[in-house]
């Protein structure tokens, strides 16, 4: 298609190969499962206090405010410069680690990761300005993988490092510091964008989306993919309507708002669709929160300066579960329209119980295997959570829905934090947080649980209802009138 070229003259197949190359590096980070374990070093000084209650929030707060701006300076730089911004945000996040001292500098560090996390959003927008929208499922599938394979490899590279060549935390941040940086050479190489999704968004865009089949999109979920290509809705507005390049930078910017806000109304008027967001957002924002105090857990637990740690393992063996859930996913069929909420009630109680499970054992083991558990029902549920969303949607909306998606569950986040881990707030002991967490699920479980039952009892209510076309109409002949034997036949 003539609207979708690329500086290469490969077409897709450079700009793929060097974003593979940049995911891959990007998340080869073997430092990763052990960062709790390193911070709680006699060198650096700090207290699993200070750790919970002062550094570990200061991610939540500055991925929250940094959102939103990050979210449209993506789109209007058109994805390169941000992603390089991404990289160097983890560079200065690894020096700070590795040289710096005290508090204060670890909140610096925390804070330069929330931009990590907030700039993530132009790896996986930026293929979708470079390709043509056939590319688009392979495309995503690769990127996608390469990601996977690097986090798991990465994982189980560390608890090698750590546990048969006896090799130093600190090493660790200086293997992932070196591999960000190869990171960094590659986004260098990658082809700066013509176009974006809506501030340099060509006239005939319209025109360029190609719908994919309803199961295609369900193996591109299942991957965690962040596009979809089908709309439930029609695109409001003429192409002449969308054609920005022409207006002046302020009524670009208020033109394209607008827009976002009359899409944003539109989408969440399907009922499916908004709850279907609700608990992507709430849980999501559950999701991370343990992500993010999981391994001061486990110190707890078990000391790393008194006992072996497993972190590496159990990461790679939980998303190595996870990617199997989620594969599983696509394996069953189910009516998910029907059954689709009692899913999300039935693993948000099992996700409740891991949780509650981590909280009271003292066994570390047990405490790694529900974690595991933990962590593959939130992946098998956001693997359908993904397809029930995006399945219906244009490339634009989807990264809008979820772009507001994720927003909220940073607030619910925040919220959480402020209250449960915060210094300001409850300042709850670790344990304590766990069995916040998992009361949570529970809510989760049970708001969901009783909306399954409404979606099955009205099912079953519909189905029972006599069928207009067993209602007598005026023109059929009386019932005691004999009717014709071929009518019946």
């Amino acid at each position: 298609m003539n609207c979708f070229r690329t500086s290469s003259s490969n077409s897709w197949v450079y700009p793929t190969v060097i974003l593979c190359l940049f995911g891959f590096f990007s998340m080869l980070r073997p430092s990763e499962p052990f960062l709790i374990p390193y911070l709680s070093e006699p060198s650096k000084n700090l207290t699993s206090i200070e750790v919970t209650n002062e550094i570990l929030p200061v991610w939540t707060y500055s991925y929250l405010v940094l959102l939103l701006p990050v979210f449209v300076l993506t789109d209007y730089l058109r994805y390169k410069p941000v992603m390089i911004l991404h990289i160097v945000s983890f560079i200065i996040t690894y020096l700070l680690l590795f040289f710096g001292q005290g508090v204060t500098l670890m909140q610096i560090a925390e804070f330069f990761f929330g931009m990590v996390s907030a700039t993530e959003v132009a790896y996986y927008a930026y293929i979708y300005s470079v390709v043509s929208p056939e590319h688009y499922q392979k495309v995503s599938s690769y990127c996608r993988s390469v990601t996977l394979v690097a986090y798991t490899a990465s994982a189980v590279l560390a608890q090698l490092l750590v546990s048969l060549a006896k090799l130093p935390y600190s090493d660790l941040f200086v293997i992932s510091l070196v591999c960000v940086s190869v990171a960094l050479l590659f986004s260098l190489a990658l082809p700066m964008p013509q176009k974006s999704v809506f501030f340099h968004a060509k006239p005939n865009r319209k025109a360029c989306q190609k719908p994919v089949e309803q199961d295609s999109v369900l193996k591109e979920a299942q991957k965690g993919h962040k596009t979809a290509h089908q709309e439930l809705f029609t695109t409001p507005g003429n192409p002449e309507d969308r054609e920005l390049s022409s207006l002046r930078p302020g009524n670009v910017a208020l033109s394209i708002f607008v827009q976002w806000s009359q899409d944003l109304k539109e989408c969440y008027s399907s009922k499916h669709l908004f709850y279907w967001s609700l608990w992507w957002a709430f849980a999501t924002a559950g999701y991370n929160q343990v992500l993010n105090f999981v391994q001061v857990l486990w110190e707890h637990k078990a000391p790393s300066q008194d006992s072996s740690v497993y972190n590496g393992a159990v990461e790679a063996i939980a998303t190595f579960g996870g990617a199997l859930a989620a594969f599983a996913v696509g394996c069953v069929k189910i009516n998910w329209d029907l059954l689709g909420e009692l899913a999300l009630a039935v693993f948000s109680v099992v996700s409740a119980g891991s949780l509650f499970l981590m909280c009271y054992t003292s066994s570390i083991w047990v405490c790694y295997a529900g974690y595991l558990v933990f962590k593959s029902s939130y992946m098998l549920l956001i693997t359908i959570a993904v397809f029930q969303i995006a399945v219906n949607l244009s490339v634009e909306r989807y990264a809008l829905v979820f772009g507001m998606d994720t927003f909220i569950a940073l607030v619910i986040q925040t919220i959480m934090t402020v209250i449960v881990a915060d210094q300001r707030g409850l300042h709850l002991q670790v344990t304590i947080q766990f069995l916040v967490y998992g009361s949570y699920f529970s809510v989760i479980a049970g708001i969901f649980l009783m909306r399954s039952i409404y979606i099955l009892y009205s099912a079953k209510c519909a189905k029972n209802m006599p069928s207009p076309a067993t209602i007598q109409s005026p023109t059929e002949p009386h019932p005691e009138e004999p009717r014709n034997l071929s009518t019946k036949l």
